[in-house]
């Protein structure tokens, strides 16, 4: 599914991290559940007014890069 995250981190810790980036993203924005990428995707796509893609792309690279993403 092209919905999948590929998380290199636990998504608490990738959680953390996206809240240090964006400070305004809450826990409730940030609430995941495996198998529930579209829900999570199209919340936080719809509060930062980016597209899916860039928000999938944007969280695996905040994984990948132990939070040096923008």
């Amino acid at each position: 599914m092209a919905d999948t995250l590929k998380l290199e981190a636990p998504w608490e810790q990738v959680k953390e991290k996206l809240k240090e980036v964006n400070i305004e993203l809450s826990d409730e924005d940030l609430d995941y559940t495996p198998g529930q990428e579209a829900a999570l995707l199209e919340r936080l796509a719809k509060k930062m007014n980016r597209s899916t893609e860039e928000i999938k792309g944007w969280i695996e690279s905040v994984s990948a890069n132990k939070g040096k993403a923008s």
